[in-house]
């Protein structure tokens, strides 16, 4: 009899939410790599620390994902999940070693809007696998999306980024999720479903760091004052970035 992590090793033997969910793990470790290296999350990590960080954004919302539902962590049967986190992690080292800010704000929260949809539809694909809800679709959905950088950011001594004022994590999460629900209930194929969830998600959430949307805030507590960080836009971060990218090349000639 084969090894189960080896039988599932052939690409021939996975079906589509398995690629799903690796694309899943693929983006949200690049980004896990990206997130480690910000000013405000580093913390002297060694290159092992930061793969570590990777794949904790990378398989965390998947591991999450199938407890919910009492199933075997995919992570833990597919090979495939530690190969493509760790190229993602080796991929985003590259491009921020040789990028000549330190971090590139623009291309972090691009990435940020990109990842975020992927472990929403495959939360809400496991949950109604399993016979759940609707809003227990989209609540595991908005779990597994947000169970990665959870586990970054308290790593990293930083408040998680789904309790804060931010351009809708949690929102686009949920917005992605009640699209694949609908979209999966009226019949139509599974991706088909999730392309539709994956505009939505994405396109809302790169929609709302252009114009800098943000989730809601209750009133400060009296006698607070908070003295919050103004945040760039993804607009104001990618063209601060390629501005200094080209002042940069007119100083080399």
């Amino acid at each position: 009899m084969t090894p189960l992590i080896l039988s599932k090793f052939g690409f021939w033997t996975l079906g589509t939410l398995d690629y799903i969910s690796l694309l899943a793990a693929t983006t949200n470790a690049f980004n896990g790599a990206l997130l480690a290296r910000r000013p405000d999350h580093y913390k002297h990590f060694t290159v092992a620390g930061v793969i570590i960080l990777a794949y904790a954004g990378g398989i965390g919302g998947g591991i999450v994902r199938d407890v919910l539902v009492n199933k075997v962590p995919a992570p833990l049967e597919n090979p495939w999940y530690i190969v493509v986190c760790l190229v993602a992690a080796s991929v985003a080292l590259v491009i921020e070693y040789y990028s000549e800010l330190r971090f590139k704000d623009g291309l972090f929260q691009f990435m940020t809007a990109f990842s975020l949809p992927w472990y929403a539809i495959v939360g809400a694909q496991a949950a109604l696998g399993a016979h759940l809800g609707y809003a227990a679709a989209v609540v595991i959905g908005i779990i597994a999306t947000t169970a990665g950088r959870w586990i970054i950011d308290i790593a990293c001594n930083v408040v998680p980024k789904q309790l804060v004022r931010g351009e809708f994590f949690v929102g686009a999460a949920a917005l992605t999720g009640i699209a694949y629900v609908v979209c999966d209930q009226s019949g139509l194929p599974v991706l088909a479903s999730t392309g539709i969830a994956f505009v939505a998600g994405f396109g809302f959430r790169l929609l709302s760091q252009f114009l800098g949307w943000e989730e809601w805030e209750p009133w400060e507590p009296a006698g607070l004052d908070a003295g919050e960080k103004a945040r760039k836009t993804l607009g104001e971060g990618l063209q601060a970035e390629l501005g200094r990218s080209a002042a940069s090349e007119r100083n080399a000639k």
